[in-house]
């Protein structure tokens, strides 16, 4: 119980704003406890962005402004660090050379075109698609982008994917998660976004394709960058996040 605890506080200190205190020390057995719990700060995120986007429409805002604020509110209670790795992945994945050359791209602290257009494309997609999911009185549909986006994260950890390098965030948590871990967040998420859709089917459906997409853009990173660091795992989380609002709006 401790250590799910420490694991809890942890991701609430790594992954948001809040002033949570972790673990002192912070080795790879915290970080694998970190990353198992990381759904559960999607899911605080989630039932924030929804209690933002509920007083907002209230309040008389147009559901897409009321989008565009929400997706801002989310990107700095996360400290903009998942919207930061989604435009180094893209400007990473742009470049050419060997994988030490993409890395260095990534870590160059500058956004080349192709994480902007990213950037710009996931952002604005998010903010109308939360914009028009409140406005259809969505709500489990609005947690779930966020939640979806952490499982991701677990997924992109699991064992078998290793990190990019011998230092830093990606070797605390890269290879730390049992295929177990993975499938139960992922069935976990899948369940829950049965309530999401228009229809018993379209939430799991988004939520399957969304997760076998971030499966396959980590093993294309691997490939890349040679394993798995921070700013993957950030543009697993937004794409899969993107993916799944957005399967969410569609009324087919």
């Amino acid at each position: 119980m401790r250590g799910a605890t420490s694991g809890i506080a942890l991701a609430l200190s790594w992954l948001t704003v809040l002033p949570v205190r972790g673990p002192r020390e912070v080795d790879r057995t915290a970080g694998r406890r970190a990353i198992a719990a990381a759904p559960l700060v999607g899911v605080l995120l989630g039932l924030g962005a929804a209690g933002l986007l509920w007083v907002l429409l209230r309040l008389g805002a147009a559901p897409a402004l009321a989008g565009v604020l929400t997706v801002g509110a989310l990107a700095l209670a996360t400290r903009g660090m998942h919207v930061d790795g989604l435009s180094d992945t893209a400007d990473g994945l742009g470049c050419y050379g060997p994988p030490e050359r993409a890395r260095e791209v990534m870590g160059s602290g500058a956004a080349g075109p192709f994480g902007v257009v990213t950037l710009f494309v996931c952002l604005g997609a998010q903010a109308l698609a939360l914009g028009s999911l409140a406005e259809s009185g969505l709500w489990v549909a609005v947690v779930c982008g966020p939640l979806a986006g952490r499982a991701a994260v677990v997924q992109a950890c699991r064992r078998g994917n290793p990190p990019a390098r011998p230092t830093g965030f990606g070797a605390l948590v890269a290879d730390t998660q049992p295929w177990w871990a993975a499938l139960a967040w992922t069935a976990a998420v899948v369940v829950v976004s049965g309530w999401a859709g228009a229809n018993w089917w379209q939430g799991p459906v988004c939520v399957v394709v969304a997760l076998l997409g971030a499966a396959a853009l980590t093993r294309h990173c691997i490939r890349r960058f040679g394993g798995v660091n921070g700013d993957v795992l950030g543009a697993c989380i937004e794409v899969t996040t993107t993916v799944v609002l957005i399967g969410l709006t569609l009324h087919g």
